[in-house]
């Protein structure tokens, strides 16, 4: 009976309710469009400092009698610093993060209170400077503008959210190991709260697990979670066994550990305020927060933005060369000008990658399980020419214009890709942290000489290493500065074979 209950819940799909769990979102979306969307705030901000900006521009018409910019400075001043005061106060008192405790009327409630501060400021600078002679009229109607910009512009915000929350969009997506009554109390509490999803359980002593804790479905030993298809869905495991089991901890910590997912240890909470203080950690899916450069969803949305500039750019100007290229490559062998493979990205998520065909239609290796080698038969002769120049990967700009991939990082393996007879990714231990981050179509180890396929497990080990080393340092200028010295380096290589 144990194992046809394994069996069972190791199959692909398995219908019914049961073995849906009762976490399961009816929106599913993986990790990296679940952060896309928590970033959105960034625009939020930007079009209220545009929207701001306008307002403010227009209260310098009315001062001036006629073109914003004729003003006077000492007649500006007040406006341009009460809606500095304002965007400053937006920013510093948390009311881009929505957060989920604090309902609609709180929040244009304190977007109020601080339209009347910036208001304020302004008619105390402009009391000083002109006495009397303030034009109270203007201040007032400028004052009334912002407000009622501001007031529109974060009711929408906010019901926008809210239905993001609804759908799932920001929910936390977690997998609990362990089958403990630890695990227990963690699901019971979550079911009430309903602001997290408990994905399923896994425990690495499976003959000895149920086969649902709470209703959440035990969906495999610890293992399973290396390969398993929920992987790209989670954003945290929580190790729900006892701390006392120090020696069962490290191991799972260990194993886990390769993983591109945040880890946490479930300390068992002894009191109400305990266990809601936990979960409210695990539950934490706020708008990504704006209060610097080094915050890690800021450069992860200055990369983005990068991103979709460039690409633009870039697909724009190479237009008629990719056109060309797309020609000559239908002319010299039968078959379609791309070729699709499937790939890591961010978190192990599974894209389609595009690219030039390079080899001849009929030998095509999807999963790269054969690397290209010198004189390699199965290279056409334009194929040669476009892996020589790494002019194959230029239809990835469609996949960095999609959000899959980036300018900039590690380069996306195939899914099974083999270093000689072994799987590539079972030669080095930290393999999967290459997945942290999204893959490149250039990157730190491309302009270090490690591009194209490797042979030997050094050879994968120095990749990865060069990988992790630019994960650990990514910068919107190292990025700049990867970008323009990988031309240069790639019409320099005349040994890498691709």
């Amino acid at each position: 009976m144990r194992d046809s209950a394994h069996s069972a819940r190791d199959s692909a799909a398995v219908p019914g309710r049961a073995r849906r769990g009762p976490f399961r979102p009816d929106l599913w979306l993986n990790t990296r469009q679940r952060n896309a969307t928590r970033r959105r705030v960034f625009y939020f901000r930007g079009l209220d400092i545009l929207g701001v900006g306008a307002v403010t521009l227009a209260g310098f018409a009315v001062l001036s009698g006629g073109a914003p910019l004729s003003a006077r400075l000492i007649d500006a001043a007040p406006l341009g610093l009460g809606a500095l005061a304002i965007l400053v106060l937006l920013r510093s008192l948390g009311l881009y993060r929505f957060d989920k405790s604090h309902g609609l009327l709180s929040h244009l409630a304190s977007v109020a209170c601080v339209v009347a501060i910036g208001a304020a400021a302004a008619a105390c600078l402009g009391f000083g400077w002109h006495g009397a002679s303030t034009p109270w009229s203007s201040y007032g109607s400028w004052a009334a503008g912002v407000l009622a910009l501001l007031l529109a512009t974060h009711a929408a915000w906010s019901l926008l959210v809210s239905d993001w929350r609804r759908r799932g969009a920001l929910t936390p997506n977690i997998v609990v190991v362990g089958a403990t009554r630890h695990a227990e109390r963690l699901i019971q509490e979550a079911l009430q709260r309903r602001d997290l999803n408990v994905l399923g359980v896994f425990d690495d002593r499976l003959a000895r697990s149920p086969d649902a804790v709470e209703g959440v479905p035990v969906l495999g030993e610890a293992d399973a979670l290396l390969n398993h298809r929920l992987t790209p869905y989670v954003d945290r495991i929580v190790l729900a066994i006892d701390p006392k089991a120090e020696a069962r901890v490290r191991d799972l910590t260990a194993r886990l550990g390769a993983l591109p997912i945040r880890l946490t240890l479930l300390i068992d909470p002894k009191t109400a305020e305990q266990r809601n203080a936990a979960l409210e950690d695990l539950a934490q899916a706020p708008m990504a927060p704006l209060d610097g450069p080094a915050d890690p969803e800021r450069r992860a949305f200055n990369k983005r933005l990068q991103d979709v500039v460039l690409a633009s750019i870039g697909l724009t100007l190479l237009s008629p060369a990719l056109l060309i290229v797309a020609l000559l490559v239908r002319l010299d062998s039968p078959g379609p000008a791309l070729f699709r493979q499937r790939r890591h990205g961010f978190n192990q998520e599974e894209i389609v990658v595009w690219k030039f065909r390079t080899m001849r239609h009929a030998d095509a290796d999807a999963t790269a399980s054969r690397q290209v080698t010198a004189d390699d038969d199965r290279i056409t002769r334009i194929g040669r020419f476009l892996r020589a120049t790494s002019l194959d990967e230029l239809p990835q700009l469609l996949n960095v214009i999609r959000g899959e991939m980036s300018l900039v990082g590690p380069r996306p393996h195939a899914i099974g890709m083999k270093t000689g007879t072994v799987e590539s990714a079972r030669l080095v231990a930290d393999y999967a942290h290459r997945h942290r981050i999204k893959p490149g179509m250039t990157g730190w180890a491309a302009i270090k000489g490690s591009r194209g396929p490797m042979h030997t497990a050094s050879e994968v080990r120095r990749r990865v290493q060069l990988d992790i080393d630019y994960i650990e340092h990514q910068s919107f200028w190292l990025d700049l500065w990867i970008i323009a010295a990988t031309i240069p380096v790639l019409l320099g290589d005349r040994m890498s074979v691709r």
